[in-house]
C-alpha cells in the first residue's frame, strides 16, 4: 500500500509538471505552483499516518462491550475482537452489532482454555465450536485466531487454515482498575504497526481504550484492524 501511494504521488507530480509547462505559456505558473504545494501537503499527511491495531479478548461482555462499541463508533475507529464461543452464544446481539459496525472478529477458543494442554481433538473442538457460533450470527467464518495465553499447538496448523495473531504490547489491563495506568503503559511504549492487547471485560479497560485512541490520534496514529498490520 505504501508503494502504491508513492507511485500515485509520483504520477501526480509528473502530471502537474506537464500541466505547469502548458499553463506557464499563458502566464499562470503561480497558480500551478500553489496547487502543487497543496497536493504535496495532502499526500504527505496521508503517507505520514502510523498504523496500530487495538484488539480485545474474552468478549463479548454483557456489561461493557456495548459501551466500548459505542465509543469506537463515535471516534471512527475499527478494532479487532477475539471472541469466546461461550460468550458469543450468550450475547449474539453484541456480536451482530460488532460485525455491522465493521470490526474484525476473530476466535479466542470456546472456554478460554490452554489449547496446548488439550488433545488435538479437544483443541479443534474449541476452535470449531467458536467458529460455528460466530458464523451463525455473521454469516462468515473467522479467519484469525488468538489462542488463550498465546499457547497454540503447531500441529493444528495442518488441520485449520486460521491465522494466529498475538500482540506487541500487553498493559495487563485485567490486573488493575486504573484506566490511567493502563493507557499510560501503552502510550509510552507504542510504535508504528504495534498490535495492542486489551480486554472488554471491565469499565477501566474500556475507558483506557478511549484515552489511548484520543491521545494517539493527536500524535498521528491511525487505528486499523489486525489484517491491515499483517498484510499491508
Amino acid at each position: 500500500m505504501k508503494k502504491l501511494r508513492n507511485i500515485l504521488f509520483g504520477m501526480d507530480i509528473f502530471l502537474l509538471c506537464i500541466l505547469a509547462g502548458k499553463i506557464a505559456e499563458h502566464g499562470m505558473i503561480h497558480m500551478v505552483s500553489t496547487t502543487a504545494e497543496n497536493v504535496s501537503d495532502v499526500s504527505t499527511q496521508d503517507m505520514d499516518k502510523k498504523k496500530i491495531a487495538l484488539t480485545f479478548d474474552d468478549g463479548p461482555n454483557v456489561n461493557y462491550t456495548e459501551k466500548l462499541l459505542d465509543g469506537l463508533k463515535e471516534r471512527g475507529v475499527h478494532a479487532t475482537f477475539f471472541l469466546l464461543g461461550k460468550q458469543v452464544e450468550k450475547s449474539p446481539e453484541l456480536v451482530e452489532k460488532m460485525y455491522k459496525d465493521g470490526h474484525l472478529i476473530g476466535n479466542h477458543s470456546y472456554e478460554h482454555v490452554n489449547l496446548s494442554n488439550l488433545s488435538d481433538e479437544a483443541a479443534i473442538l474449541q476452535v470449531d465450536k467458536t467458529n460455528e457460533a460466530i458464523y451463525k450470527i455473521t454469516g462468515e467464518y473467522p479467519e484469525y485466531i488468538r489462542p488463550p495465553f498465546g499457547c497454540w499447538k503447531s500441529n493444528l496448523d495442518y488441520q485449520t487454515k486460521m491465522i494466529e495473531v498475538l500482540w506487541n504490547i500487553d498493559p495487563l489491563d485485567w490486573k488493575t482498575n486504573n484506566a490511567d495506568a493502563v493507557a499510560g503503559r501503552i502510550i509510552k511504549d507504542v510504535q508504528e504497526d504495534d498490535i495492542i492487547l486489551l480486554h472488554d471485560a471491565s469499565e477501566s479497560s474500556v475507558n483506557a481504550a478511549f484515552q489511548i485512541i484520543d491521545k494517539l490520534k493527536k500524535e498521528g496514529y491511525e487505528f486499523v484492524t489486525v489484517d491491515e498490520i499483517l498484510f499491508n
